[in-house]
């Protein structure tokens, strides 16, 4: 480091082990090994030792890691950078279905990613990373689990306002309802819903290091209502709604017909596109970018972030898992909480 410069301490990322099932072992470990991500942040991995190895065995990798069996042993040790591992020793993988929907698989995601929260929540993280889970397999153990969104503000004691948002590098996709029936989507969408997520998305734009986003609104109706011919929430919702959000300086434009859109952004025109509805901005952020979208979870008081992928059960355990997206997903949590923190 040249004389006189500060270094600027590393961001600590706790990194939760989803389903051991899928291809979450092995993401996890590929990680482990990347320069970059090693570089940016302080990795602290929260799992069992034995899914972690089976998972480094499958990647043809070998993470260098320091073991810890519990939260007290957690604490930085002086001349020891490498990444951290809390060995809860709670999962044999052998007792875990590869490639199947399992309670053991469920179950070993779940409480990981419960310490997570809760050690970022007391500040002993700055943000909260986690390879795929599976839904079905997690309310198994939580019967009552929706998303992950619900199950962290229930986990932290959360009040607030937080959203999904899709990330690729140039393009960011956020959404005003998400799993929801379709049919229920247009009694869900209000003006003052809509402002709240333009706020929410502009917000987080800004946190990621953008200074003045450009955010596209896509209508919900085809051909963003033809003028009420195809639909009238454009004229009596959305429309007002991106009206309110130009009165609070919020750089945002529409609604436009989101088929097109996304042409639109993909090309340059917008850094975010706001949609009605989960899949309306999830097909087009996936076709565009499937092996390296990100999900963030935005509104909580730390950073939130996973592969926007699944836990791919169909090739789990062959070593071909793409890390692409879980890297970037590690990345983009490094970034925003070392801006949080200057």
């Amino acid at each position: 480091m040249p004389e006189g410069m500060i270094e600027t301490p590393r961001p600590r990322i706790a990194l939760a082990m989803g389903d051991a099932a899928g291809v979450s072992p092995e993401l996890t470990a590929k990680v482990l090994v990347d320069p970059e991500i090693l570089a940016s942040a302080s990795i602290l991995v929260i799992g069992d030792a034995r899914v972690l190895a089976k998972g480094a065995e499958i990647a043809g990798v070998q993470p260098d890691l320091r073991v810890v069996h519990s939260q007290g042993e957690v604490a930085p040790v002086t001349g020891d950078s490498r990444p951290v591992l809390l060995d809860l020793g709670h999962c044999d993988p052998s007792d875990v279905p590869l490639g199947e929907i399992s309670e053991a698989g469920g179950g070993f995601a779940t409480e990981n990613f419960r310490l997570a929260l809760q050690m970022a929540a007391r500040g002993e993280a700055d943000a909260v990373c986690f390879t795929p889970f599976n839904k079905a397999a997690m309310r198994l153990v939580t019967p009552g689990y929706e998303d992950e969104i619900g199950f962290t503000a229930e986990t932290i004691g959360f009040h607030g306002v937080a959203k999904e948002f899709n990330v690729l590098e140039k393009l960011w996709n956020a959404r005003v309802t998400s799993h929801v029936p379709l049919k229920d989507v247009s009694g869900l969408l209000t003006r003052d819903g809509i402002l709240d997520n333009l706020k929410l998305t502009n917000d987080a734009l800004k946190a990621s290091g953008l200074e003045r986003p450009r955010i596209a609104v896509a209508g919900l109706n085809p051909h963003a209502g033809d003028h009420g011919n195809f639909g009238t929430e454009e004229i009596d919702i959305i429309g007002p709604a991106v009206e309110a959000g130009k009165q609070a300086q919020i750089n945002c434009e529409g609604p436009f017909p989101a088929d097109t859109v996304f042409v639109r952004a993909h090309r340059g025109d917008f850094d975010a596109v706001l949609t009605m509805y989960h899949d309306q901005g999830q097909i087009a952020m996936k076709l565009i970018g499937f092996d390296a979208g990100v999900t963030l979870m935005g509104g909580f008081p730390f950073p939130i972030c996973t592969a926007a992928h699944g836990t791919a059960y169909d090739i789990a355990g062959k070593g071909i898992a793409n890390p692409g997206a879980m890297r970037n997903a590690l990345l983009l949590a490094a970034r925003m909480a070392s801006r949080a923190a200057a």
